[in-house]
């Protein structure tokens, strides 16, 4: 199978369309019964039947949110995750299958997509979760209480959402940011997994194992990149039968 190429990767960027959802699945059953309900939500819905199709709609309308079939005619869904994540780390791109199997699940979440919703889809929760993923990345730092948070080698800046470790700057995917600006914020405090979808995923989610699965794999992706060790954590600790907790150890500790 042929490996899709953005020949525009590195294009100038047209401004992110307000409210405007790309829908990627190759059953226009699908994509007429998600459209109709966006649609009813206040969205614009673009739709594509393929994963070239899904890239070349991406840039002509920079959505500013996104739905994906895995399993896409012409390629994988993870790989159209991974080029979008390429052309732009802050977009939230939302994975659908019907497919609930652990390594699906981790694998998709892994490669840079937000959030993970199995078929058959209930339209309610996945508009319900559409609009959580969208408040999250509309946030740009305009959040009661910002400023800096600062631990041992570590600075999250809530204003400008920047994250430094040891003095450079780590890139984070706005759900990295979220998970990790929510942990830091509770530093020293044990927050159940209940509490975090709350706080991160704004309580669009039902529980579930592969909810859980969302939350270990974020954290397991955060770890990579703000971790000195990350097969032995520092910062973000797991609190077994609960959930997790970050680090309260200051920058001088």
């Amino acid at each position: 199978m042929t490996t899709l190429v953005c020949e525009d990767l590195w294009a100038p960027a047209p401004p992110r369309g307000h409210r405007v959802v790309l829908i990627a699945d190759p059953d226009p059953r699908v994509r007429r019964e998600v459209g109709d309900a966006c649609r009813l939500d206040g969205f614009e819905v673009v739709e594509a039947g393929n994963g070239r199709e899904a890239l070349d709609r991406f840039l002509e309308r920079r959505p500013s949110v996104v739905l994906v079939e895995v399993d896409l005619p012409d390629e994988s869904g993870h790989e159209v995750c991974r080029q979008l994540r390429r052309l732009d780390q802050v977009v939230p791109i939302i994975l659908l299958s019907s497919c609930a199997d652990e390594v699906e699940v981790v694998v998709g979440l892994e490669i840079g997509a937000d959030d993970y919703v199995t078929k058959p889809l209930r339209v309610r929760e996945l508009t319900a979760r559409i609009g959580a993923n969208l408040r999250r990345a509309r946030l740009n730092g305009h959040r009661p209480g910002g400023g800096r948070l600062e631990f041992k080698g570590l600075v999250i800046d809530l204003d400008q959402r920047r994250v430094l470790r040891d003095g450079r700057e780590v890139a984070l995917t706005h759900t990295e940011f979220e998970l990790l600006s929510t942990l830091a914020a509770n530093a020293g405090r044990a927050l159940s997994r209940e509490r975090i979808l709350q706080e991160v995923w704004g309580g669009a989610h039902g529980g579930g194992e592969v909810e859980s699965r969302v939350i270990d794999v974020h954290v397991r992706n955060l770890r990579r990149k703000i971790e000195p060790e990350p097969s032995r954590p520092f910062y973000v600790l797991a609190v077994p039968g609960i959930g997790y907790r970050f680090t309260n150890a200051g920058p001088d500790d």
